[in-house]
Formats: structure tokens, sequence, C-alpha cells
């Protein structure tokens, strides 16, 4: 585990404290949760973000199979088996 320092407000150090004892957790704890949990959400608006802009990328290409004849073939292929 790596260590870094973070420069709070007294506000902040005093809320922090306050909600370490109400959950019964360590100051260290509450913030490497807080850390985690605003890294999950960045990923989740991250990849969201990404799976938008990558919509429809495949709309205009003329080189790819029609997804419904294949679909079809391997119905037809499935049912034979």
């Amino acid at each position: 585990m790596t260590t870094t320092a973070v420069t709070l407000t007294e506000t902040e150090y005093t809320s922090l404290i306050a909600i370490a004892r109400q959950i019964g957790k360590t100051e260290a704890e509450v913030l490497q949760e807080a850390v985690h949990s605003y890294i999950v959400h960045f990923q989740h608006a991250n990849r969201k973000q990404l799976l938008q802009q990558a919509r429809g990328m495949w709309r205009e290409r003329t080189d790819l199979p029609d997804a419904t004849a294949l679909r079809r073939e391997l119905d037809r292929d499935q049912a034979t088996q």
C-alpha cells in the first residue's frame, strides 16, 4: 500500500473525524473508502462516455455482413444439429 499526504481545511478535517467516530472507522479508512468510491464513480462515468462516443460507429460500414442474414444462418445451422 502506498501513502500520500492530503491537505484538508479545518472544517473538512473536523468532519472527517466526526464521520470516522460515527461509523467506527479510522480517518484513514474513511479516506480510503472515499477515494475508492470516487474512482469507481469516475470509471463508470468514463466508461459510459466512451460507450456513447462509440455508438453507431459501425453504421456506415459496407464491408460487414448483414447481421440479420447471419442470425438466420446460425439459427438454421443450430436447428439441423
